[in-house]
């Protein structure tokens, strides 16, 4: 098992797209499956946006004082996976591409959320305000930080629950070849 724990906001929180992206298809052998765990959890200070003409997000810090309440309650929900090898971060790296940096961040925890690929890790995750959930134990990840460009970030948030509707099966079922292009 690695020891690698990263904090995922966008496709990948979907688990067959990160299996994709780790293990070469969406619905790897059980072993592969057990040796990760996944958990919802929220990361604070950050800000997750749109990418003009892509189906992914990208977050940024929302640097505040202390005057700006509002801003400083801003936090992005996804997944915390533990489990990860050296393998799966290059593999993960190389997916990610250019216009994101890792950056080691806390993240809290989702109660109820448990670790399950299934319905109610999604669940979780499609709730729509993350004041509605109850927080645990704060943790260390890593995650995307998006360093493309702001220009490039619509101000509109990304949706998840818009991602699954109108995107998700394309990304689960896209052909071999277009996923040696991303």
């Amino acid at each position: 098992m690695g020891d690698h724990v990263l904090f995922f906001y966008g496709t990948l929180m979907v688990p067959q797209i990160l299996h994709r992206v780790i293990h070469g298809r969406s619905d790897p052998e059980p072993w592969q499956k057990a040796l990760l765990k996944f958990q919802p959890a929220t990361l604070h200070g950050f800000k997750r946006h749109r990418v003009r003409g892509a189906d992914y997000p990208g977050i940024i810090s929302v640097k505040t004082s202390a005057a700006d309440v509002s801003a400083n309650d801003t936090s992005v929900l996804g997944t915390l996976v533990s489990g990860l090898t050296d393998g799966d971060i290059y593999r993960l790296d190389m997916f990610e591409g250019e216009d994101y940096t890792k950056e080691d961040v806390c993240v809290r925890l989702l109660l109820g959320g448990g670790n399950a690929e299934g319905n109610n890790l999604q669940n979780v995750l499609g709730t729509a305000r993350t004041e509605d959930l109850d927080e645990g134990e704060e943790l260390r990840a890593v995650t995307y930080v998006w360093t493309g460009g702001r220009e490039e970030l619509e101000e509109a948030e990304w949706d998840f629950e818009s991602f699954k509707r109108d995107k998700l099966a394309w990304w689960v079922g896209a052909d071999e070849e277009r996923w040696k292009t991303l």
